[in-house]
């Protein structure tokens, strides 16, 4: 049997959802609580990093495969670096919150008043959790056993 109990499947199945959804909140609401794209990230992969403990990580990669999971890490790469990139085009400087200045001048402390900082935790927040997803992914791969009366170079079965 592939991964943990019958109770640990079932609770996970549950809760995996919720924590997902916290990492997006924590995301989205950086600006304005305590949190943003490096805990919401985190927060993030501790869903996938769960999912793997209790189902084991081949039903992790069916779901999230290495390449897509190594997609988003490039793609929230990519996009953090053009948000710095268009704050030097539009605004004078690198990391400048142009669409604060110039085409949305809302309410503070709403959530679309922050101009580009949320698209920033975005970014960021894919960097964080596809990175870790990968990093606990490749650990796992490379593991071996070392249990009293195995043999470092028997290949686990």
């Amino acid at each position: 049997m592939k991964g943990m109990t019958v109770i640990v499947k079932t609770i996970t199945s549950w809760v995996k959802i919720l924590i997902f959804l916290f990492g997006i909140y924590i995301i989205l609401f950086g600006h304005l609580t305590p949190g943003g794209g490096f805990a919401g990230g985190v927060i993030l992969a501790s869903s996938y990093i769960l999912i793997m403990l209790a189902y084991g990580r081949d039903f992790v990669e069916e779901n999230l495969s290495l390449p897509a999971a190594s997609r988003i890490d490039c793609l929230g790469a990519f996009s953090f670096a053009m948000i710095a990139i268009l704050g030097l085009v539009f605004g004078g400087s690198f990391f400048v919150n142009f669409l604060f200045q110039k085409y949305l001048p809302g309410q503070p402390l709403n959530l679309v008043s922050a101009g580009t900082i949320p698209l920033s935790n975005i970014a960021i927040g894919l960097k964080v959790g596809a990175s870790l997803f990968l990093v606990i992914v490749s650990l796992s791969i490379c593991c071996k056993d070392f249990r009293p009366g195995t043999s470092v170079n028997k290949k686990k079965e």
